[in-house]
């Protein structure tokens, strides 16, 4: 019996996504001094911030046991992921490079949280003094990733049910 090929034929997206952030966030912390921002555009600074908490710094003052926690909620949605990826057909593209993306970032993440202590943040966007919190490139590809989820619900999975 041969088996057809599944969503996990993304991981190359994975790694891709896992090797910029992690690059990019290495060159922040290098290039940038903590805290002081540096405008690129009117709306847009790179800013190097260490953020203890989750998204928005959700939980960032609890005194340390956060760390782990999250490290745990990362480690499972991630195993979640990859076998959402492993049962999930090539042919549906849309939802196996979302998951992929979402994977990637949550991976980056996850390997700041659990050696440096802190996930590496740094694009800052802000207009007329409201700032957007602080993120990375892995907080993008989940976004996007999440993004693609939605929309792979709410429209492809409709006509999935309709070729049946």
């Amino acid at each position: 019996m041969v088996k057809s090929r599944t969503a996990l034929a993304w991981l190359w997206l994975v790694v891709v996504v896992i090797v910029l952030d992690l690059f990019t966030k290495y060159q922040a912390s290098t290039l940038l001094p903590y805290g002081i921002p540096h405008p690129q555009l009117p709306v847009f600074d790179l800013t190097l911030l260490h953020n203890t908490g989750a998204a928005f710094s959700f939980l960032a003052q609890a005194g340390g046991w956060q760390r782990w926690f999250f490290a745990l909620i990362a480690m499972v949605v991630s195993i979640v992921l990859l076998v959402w990826m492993a049962r999930t057909p090539y042919q549906q593209r849309w939802l196996g490079a979302g998951l992929a993306l979402v994977l990637g970032g949550a991976l980056g993440n996850l390997y700041d949280r659990v050696v440096q202590g802190y996930v590496i943040d740094f694009i800052s966007l802000h207009y007329n003094g409201y700032y957007f919190p602080a993120f990375n490139l892995a907080d993008t590809a989940i976004t996007i990733g999440a993004g693609m989820l939605i929309i792979d619900m709410l429209w492809f999975s409709e006509t999935k049910k309709k070729s049946k």
